[in-house]
């Protein structure tokens, strides 16, 4: 520990702090606009610029060591003039049409604006170069919005292992982009967002598939039905001022029955579906000779991380689509057909936690019978727009549940939204599946968590079932080397795209970095998610009932003939 004073006050914090830290420990708030913990620390923006005692100069806090003795000020004249002039100077070159901006409200460089009390600016300068790229259906980037603060080119190398974003040219002409200057079409970008989930302005976000969705909604001829991923519950209340972590199932289903849509259906019931394919699909595998360890499919920043990185282990991956896509299909086919309606005339829309979402539904192999499975994908963030735009009062809605024929779900299929959710919904069913007992004890914490890589042997009757978890494609990325070079021997393995699952999604709510940095997000949405499972009368896939008349009415055996043509897919290696 070290002794400082801050602000003439005296501070005492771990000597591996920097004055950032002890700063915020203290209650002291420092603005910063570049600053990640442990992935970006690089003192660029120079907005947390704090003064310190028999120092020249001012010192960046967010990379300055603490030391015994220091004597450190945040918010002197001459702090607040500089951090002042250093805003005005990154806004001269801005593109400033915040009215046009996605990002409005809720602008990390807007608040600091007008917490430095930034009003009408000194210095008039040339804009950036403004390159607007949205070529990919789940991503857009626009150049005149960028700031060089390098989070995304931090979080695209060293959390998702990619690499796809850099800094390009020199002094004024400096930019942020894939090399040169490609589209991300062009790039094995695994579209999975985490980049907007960083910026602190709006030089990359979602593309948006809004307008679609009016459009369908408005056409009398064309029948609109939707459903939302279990991770959407545990975020939508953040668009309205809502802790972080509310559930907000009741009040969602009442807002999408209230824009207009014929039904309103939720993923968890396709969750179950994929828990019934899959983990039959594993039963199938380790009892026949197949191949091993299986891994999970139903996250698509994952699968084209695989394709484009690990291409050997494309065998390995379940056939199974993932749960919005298996959902789709069901709507065109099985609901179609018990309703009466012409599969052509419907319209399928997805509200997911994700942006690699929009692309996986464009994939070419995600149709039936010239069908697209999924006619549009939005996101957490574009349903709090929609909600807002149509003036509906999200606080005052009633809670309302989802429709029947497929809106009836178990608390498996909820946790799909939590890393380890999707594990543990396939080992209760896989369990009583082995044993042929409803067993009692079915909560399987050992991959419950947020440890990078998590790993265990479940004692299932005669068999010890070898599992491991990861998420972000970093560290999925480690446990495939180790796997790959004999260390690691697994039966089922799952990954997920984005650290935490998709409760982290790049399509959840943004919230700003100095939040981030005080509130684990990812441990807060999944508690919605647990705490919806807790209280479900059916916590096993394959006791839903809707699951069991599925079977039994119109798919036949989980991984029969008509369950693989509507429910399982194939998967591509790529050329990086």
């Amino acid at each position: 520990m070290v002794k400082l004073t801050i602000n003439n006050t005296q501070v005492e914090v771990p000597e591996s702090y920097t004055v950032l830290e002890a700063a915020r420990d203290a209650g002291f708030d420092i603005p910063t606009l570049c600053y990640m913990k442990e992935t970006n620390e690089v003192g660029a923006c120079r907005v947390c610029v704090v003064e310190v005692e028999g120092a020249r100069s001012l010192q960046a806090s967010c990379v300055l060591p603490v030391r015994d003795g220091m004597v450190v000020k945040t918010n002197s004249k001459r702090v607040r003039e500089t951090r002042k002039t250093t805003v005005e100077l990154i806004l001269a070159n801005h593109d400033r049409e915040c009215t046009q901006c996605v990002r409005s409200g809720n602008c990390e460089l807007q608040t600091i604006s007008e917490d430095l009390g930034v009003s009408g600016l000194k210095y008039q300068g040339a804009k950036r170069e403004k390159k607007f790229d949205n070529l990919s259906a789940s991503l857009v980037r626009d150049t005149s919005k960028c700031i060089l603060c390098g989070k995304c080119v931090s979080v695209c190398k060293k959390q998702q292992d990619v690499g796809i974003l850099g800094f390009q040219n020199r002094g004024f002409n400096t930019t942020v982009g894939p090399a040169f200057d490609r589209p991300m079409t062009e790039t094995d970008c695994l579209f999975c967002g985490q980049c907007i989930n960083v910026c602190p302005v709006g030089a990359l976000m979602e593309k948006s598939d809004i307008h679609r969705v009016w459009d369908a909604l408005e056409d009398p001829d064309t029948y609109v039905v939707v459903q939302t991923a279990p991770a959407v519950r545990a975020a939508l209340g953040e668009e309205f001022g809502l802790p972080i972590g509310t559930r907000t199932t009741g009040k969602m289903a009442a807002s999408l029955r209230r824009l207009g849509f014929n039904r309103v259906f939720d993923t968890n019931w396709a969750a179950d579906l994929t828990i019934m394919e899959e983990g039959h699909e594993l039963l199938h595998r380790i009892q026949n000779g197949g191949t091993l360890p299986m891994i999970t499919s139903c996250s698509p920043g994952w699968i084209r991380y695989c394709e484009f990185n690990h291409p050997d282990f494309i065998p390995n991956l379940s056939s199974c689509k993932s749960p919005h896509q298996m959902f789709g299909a069901m709507v065109k086919s099985y609901f179609a057909e018990k309703e009466n309606i012409d599969p052509k005339k419907m319209f399928v829309l997805s509200v997911m936690p994700c942006t690699s979402k929009k692309t996986e539904a464009a994939r070419p192999e995600m149709e039936v019978d010239g069908l697209r499975d999924v006619d549009a994908v939005i996101t957490t963030r574009e349903l709090g727009r929609m909600i807002k735009e149509a003036g509906l009062n999200f606080h005052n809605l009633p809670d309302e549940g989802f429709d029947e024929i497929m809106g009836e779900y178990s608390g498996a299929g909820v946790i799909f939204g939590a890393t380890g959710g999707v594990m543990e919904a396939a080992l209760r069913t896989v369990a009583d599946v082995l044993t042929g007992e409803d067993l009692a004890d079915f909560e399987y914490n050992e991959v419950r968590g947020l440890t990078e890589n998590k790993e265990a042997t479940i004692k299932i009757g005669d068999l010890d079932v070898k599992v491991a978890i990861a998420h972000g494609t970093e560290s999925a990325g480690r446990l495939l080397d180790a796997v790959r070079r004999g260390e690691k021997d697994y039966h089922f393995i799952e990954i997920m795209g984005c650290p935490g699952g998709c409760v982290n999604g790049g399509g959840q709510p943004q919230q700003p970095q100095k939040v981030r940095d005080i509130v684990d997000l990812k441990v807060e949405r999944a508690k919605a998610l647990y705490e919806e499972d807790a209280i479900l009368t059916v916590r096993k896939s394959h006791q839903n009932p809707e699951m069991i008349k599925l079977y039994a009415d119109y798919l036949g055996e989980p991984n029969g003939h008509k369950a693989h043509k509507l429910l399982h897919t194939h998967y591509t290696a790529r050329e990086k």
